[in-house]
């Protein structure tokens, strides 16, 4: 279990759904993001690479670039935590859409289909690394054009992997979910913890 004493942490993600699960959990934590002019983690999928290896990779070097920024602008050192997730079916990767032809398309493809929500996270501190991923299913039940279009209009697909929040208006499109709510969200909040109480016990 996550206790008070629990050292505070730094979050390299802007996601503001992430920030609300390491609340959950009462983990202290603070954000460190690419400043302007800094250079964002490149998350263009590699061809053939399949959907763990694309997770794992991104999330990795979400997490160094973290410890670079932390380093190089001086701050005192902690752990450093970074996460990324894609959304898969198959051997298929649907990573955050290009633009809203891309979403409705994303949208169309999971329709009445099972897809996997992968979600890596991996905790720096100092020269340590630990890192995990969480696989979930999901089945969505059929979406017509009108309801694309409305999900759409909401906004709420923009800048989320598989262009769907399953925590939003997206959440009336699941008809299953097996493995981790917080996961498909974007952060598995079992695995961090674990992984945190693992790496932080005797800090």
């Amino acid at each position: 279990m996550i206790h008070a004493t629990h050292p505070s942490i730094y979050l390299a993600s802007a996601s503001p759904r992430r920030r609300e699960l390491l609340a959950q959990i009462g983990v202290r934590h603070e954000l460190l993001l690419a400043l302007p002019g800094e250079a964002e983690v490149d998350e263009t999928v590699l061809p053939g690479e399949a959907p763990l290896a694309y997770v794992e990779r991104v999330c990795l070097a979400k997490a160094q670039a973290g410890v670079a920024r932390m380093r190089a602008r001086g701050l005192p050192e902690r752990a450093v935590l970074a996460a990324d997730t894609t959304v898969a079916l198959g051997a298929q990767i649907l990573a955050k859409p290009a633009d809203r032809p891309d979403a409705a398309r994303m949208l169309r493809v999971l329709s009445a289909s099972r897809h996997q929500v992968l979600t890596a996270i991996t905790l720096c501190l100092g020269e340590r690394r630990s890192s995990a991923v969480s696989v979930s299913e999901v089945v969505f039940r059929a979406l017509d054009e009108g309801e694309i279009g409305q999900y759409l209009d909401s906004g709420e697909a923009d800048d989320k992997a598989g262009a769907y929040a399953i925590q939003g208006l997206a959440a009336q499109f699941v008809a299953e979910l097996h493995g981790s709510y917080s996961g498909v969200m974007g952060l598995p909040l079992y695995e961090t913890a674990q992984l945190m109480e693992r790496m932080l016990r005797d800090e």
